[in-house]
């Protein structure tokens, strides 16, 4: 073959490609049809999948009613009904996305509880844990705390409380984790500085016992007695009880000392504080 002849050819080619491509992509934007049926159809459909448990397909189609019809009436319900199924999908980040959307734009409606509600319970199904990152349960908390002081008379009030409950023990569950890790490789310091979070943050958990007597341990290793005694005196004055009260008070009697709450001692304020703030 000559080389004009090559050349010719080989445009010819390129152009054929180049059409072929071209023809393609008109195809494919052909072949993608809207829904133009009313919100009203499409959300008694998107219904009709959620009774069915087709969770995936009922979020897209609410979704379309959103996109397509944004001042319909079914627009207002189906942002939220999204969120409802993306939840039950399992798609957690889609749901809270749908819901705070809803919020953003109708905040005032009875609805709203639920919208939070499904905010709140997203993140509070990922936490993970102690041992792992917390960053969801610290969502979780956020958002459950939320839940309850804003929809206090809401029926979802109760099951966030006890929600709450368990968030916050998780979170102080992974101070402690991190806390004793620290006290085992005689970084006390650092220690002192988890166990703080506790006593200050989290004393209605199970935790505080022994972040007390952690404390005692910690600051006797430090050589701070002052504040091994208060932590000890604080932990018998609220818990008499308690087996760490007994661990607390003979790691104490065996120093030569004895349980002194000290006023001054950030343990002593901290815990006056909180009890006001809870009692008051």
């Amino acid at each position: 073959m000559k080389l004009r002849s090559f050349v010719r050819y080989a445009a010819l080619l390129l152009v054929a490609g180049t059409l072929s491509g071209c023809g393609g992509s008109l195809f494919s934007a052909e072949e993608k049809k809207v829904d133009s049926r009313p919100p009203d159809v499409l959300y008694k459909e998107a219904d009709d999948l959620m009774s069915k448990g087709s969770y995936n397909k009922a979020s897209e189609l609410f979704e379309l009613i959103d996109q397509q019809y944004p001042y319909s009436e079914e627009a207002k319900k189906a942002t939220l009904m999204a969120a409802y199924a993306y939840k039950r999908a399992g798609k957690s980040p889609e749901a809270v996305a749908a819901a705070r959307r809803y919020l953003a734009l109708h905040p005032g409606t009875k609805e709203a509880a639920l919208a939070q509600e499904i905010i709140a319970t997203s993140y509070y199904d990922r936490i993970n844990s102690p041992s792992r990152d917390q960053s969801e349960t610290k969502k979780a908390t956020a958002e459950l705390e939320t839940l309850i002081r804003k929809f206090p008379d809401s029926r979802y009030s109760d099951a966030a409380k006890r929600e709450l409950k368990l968030s916050r023990d998780m979170l102080a569950a992974s101070e402690m984790n991190v806390g004793r890790y620290y006290q085992k490789h005689a970084n006390y310091l650092a220690a002192v500085n988890r166990y703080k979070v506790v006593v200050s943050d989290y004393q209605q958990t199970t935790h505080v016992e022994e972040a007390l007597m952690r404390l005692t341990e910690c600051y006797m290793a430090l050589g701070i007695v002052n504040e091994a005694q208060t932590a000890a005196a604080v932990l018998g004055h609220n818990f008499p009880d308690s087996p760490w009260y007994k661990d607390a008070y003979a790691l104490l009697k065996s120093g030569g000392t004895e349980p002194r709450e000290d006023s001054g001692s950030w343990i002593s304020r901290k815990w006056k504080s909180t009890v006001a703030s809870v009692t008051g």
